[in-house]
């Protein structure tokens, strides 16, 4: 994030530890300072999310007077790095939707037929693309729940459990919920955003799939709910800065080498239907994540799965970027 010279200062809010526990921050370019519950015009993050529009208005003007001489000498501004950030929200529910991008879709389908399937590998790539397609028109999204336990700052070390070591990264774009939303129009959704968030979604493949009773199918479960398992921000950003959200750039780097890089352009269902067709069954409550989908390039397709001392940088456009370290168990299996 970068400030900016015009009326428009860009900003965003996180969350840091202070001597009284987890507090907001106003975050402007490289600093941040601690929001009171007078300057949020709320007693918890999650009641200014609520409040939409005008609340964003009083932060935004805030952040307005960052740049000016009185603000760069008042000592409530610190640099981001002398702070603890954690995680930027706090869910009472965290939402996600599987197998929604499209190129990743159509390379797992291939994965899947090739051996078994004499077509050429060409004729099977058109063959899932239309299959995506008639979904993308005739389908609804694959959703599925995660503990809001495992959300924490991007700045904690990722425990690989010591249970298996097929664990893999999954960057994806999380809607962090405003206003609530229950039952609502696609063309209504957006109203209920209230800004955007980085996860990185870290699976445990071999526990995907049941292995006892193989007809039960997937166990998300088991798969994707260890301490520190969604590694989130460090900032929320709010809509107004982002212009188009169904096109943002993702990338994924582990060590340095990019493992995941593509746009939410691919995404079959994009954030309106997503938070349309999730808002159907239950309401989703201000702070609350819903997580759109990771795409193609995780460890699995790559033959390389998290290790110990592992860095992840995971980037999207307009959200900064998430540095995720790793280490092994400290606890036995």
């Amino acid at each position: 994030m970068t400030t900016s010279s015009s009326p428009t200062v860009p900003f965003a809010l996180a969350r840091f530890a202070s001597d009284t526990g987890p507090v907001p921050g106003l975050v402007v370019g490289d600093r941040i300072r601690q929001l009171s519950a007078e300057e949020l015009g709320a007693e918890s993050l999650n009641e200014f999310l609520a409040a939409g529009e005008a609340a964003w208005d009083r932060i935004a003007a805030l952040a307005a007077l960052a740049e000016t001489e009185d603000e760069l000498a008042d000592a409530a501004w610190q640099p981001l790095e002398a702070v603890t950030l954690l995680a930027p929200v706090e869910p009472r529910q965290v939402l996600q939707t599987g197998a929604n991008y499209r190129t990743h879709v159509i390379d797992l389908v291939v994965a899947g037929r090739a051996k078994q399937d004499p077509r050429p590998i060409e004729e099977l790539r058109e063959w899932a693309a239309d299959l995506m397609d008639r979904r993308a028109r005739e389908g609804i999204p694959y959703f599925f729940i995660g503990l809001p336990a495992c959300v924490v700052g991007a700045g904690e070390i990722l425990e690989l459990p010591a249970y298996s070591d097929q664990h893999d990264w999954e960057l994806e774009l999380a809607v962090v919920i405003g206003s609530p939303a229950f039952r609502v129009s696609r063309e209504d959704a957006l109203a209920h955003v209230a800004g955007y968030t980085i996860v990185n979604d870290i699976t445990t493949r071999d526990l995907v799939f049941r292995q006892d009773m193989k007809d039960i199918g997937t166990d998300w479960y088991r798969a994707k709910n260890a301490p520190g398992f969604l590694p989130t921000g460090p900032f929320l950003v709010p809509a107004r800065h982002i212009a188009d959200p169904g096109n943002l750039r993702l990338t994924l780097t582990v060590n340095g080498e990019t493992m995941q890089d593509a746009t939410t352009e691919d995404l079959l269902f994009d954030i309106p239907a997503l938070i349309a067709a999730a808002s159907e069954t239950m309401p989703l409550l201000p702070g609350d994540l819903l997580l759109t989908g990771s795409p193609a390039g995780n460890g699995v397709v790559h033959g390389r799965m998290l290790r110990d001392g592992d860095v992840m940088i995971g980037t999207i456009e307009g959200l900064g970027s998430q540095v995720v370290r790793t280490t092994a168990a400290r606890v036995p299996a």
